[in-house]
């Protein structure tokens, strides 16, 4: 991609910018000050885990169906990118939980069903980074990656469908202009960073595959 230099410095810049919204713009919240603006980054880097969820089981699928390693590729890189930003929400959520219940971990049906998510496709890249290179492999790694991202739904059901104590409706109903002034440049610098680490991700596993093709054919050549 000719144009990654230069979206790598749009992303830079977006990032610096959404830090100054988050810690300069935003205001203060009134019960637990300080520790909300972490909101701002957890929040946008929970939809994003979702997104790149919801990519791979699209490659999955795409591979399922023609078999083709460039689909594995690209569903693996998605998943794996998915997987950083499900680990920032999972590292976040508990340094908010400290501030808002007092504890660093609570078992609620939001917190719990997103662990449970994240879990689900780690073992999909534990799978396809240890497992092997076979085509089995990647099968069955599809496969679970096919039927792992409905849960996505499910943690997103869980707090009306269980009322637990995460908070569901603030997005759309309890933010403020400027609160949505940090949050919406927060998820537009987090979204350009993803894209970024996904083309990386895929021209690095794509790479992998062209290096595997020449092998192949150099023991070929070799055998004749």
């Amino acid at each position: 991609m000719k144009l990654f230099p230069v979206m790598a410095v749009v992303g830079a810049a977006a990032v610096a910018a959404a830090h100054y919204l988050t810690f300069i713009v935003a205001p203060m919240e009134r019960t637990m000050g300080a520790a909300q603006r972490i909101f701002y980054f957890h929040v946008p880097s929970a939809w994003l885990c979702y997104l790149g969820f919801i990519l791979g089981f699209v490659g999955s699928i795409v591979y399922l169906y023609n078999r083709k390693a460039k689909a594995d590729a690209f569903a693996l890189a998605a998943v794996e990118v998915g997987l950083c930003f499900g680990l920032i929400v999972l590292l976040t959520g508990p340094l908010w939980a400290r501030a808002a219940w007092g504890v660093w971990w609570k078992w609620e049906p939001r917190l719990t069903s997103m662990a449970l998510l994240f879990l689900i496709f780690a073992a999909y890249w534990v799978l396809r980074s240890f497992g092997g290179r076979g085509e089995g492999v990647r099968r069955f790694a599809a496969v679970l990656a096919v039927f792992g991202a409905p849960n996505i739904l499910f943690v997103h059901v869980a707090v009306k469908k269980w009322r637990g104590d995460h908070p569901d409706m603030v997005v759309s109903n309890g933010l403020t202009s400027d609160m949505r002034l940090a949050l919406y440049p927060s998820l537009l610098a987090l979204l350009i960073v993803f894209f970024l680490l996904l083309h990386l991700r895929y021209r690095a596993h794509r790479d992998a595959l062209t290096v595997q093709a020449i092998r192949r054919r150099l023991a070929r050549l070799r055998g004749i």
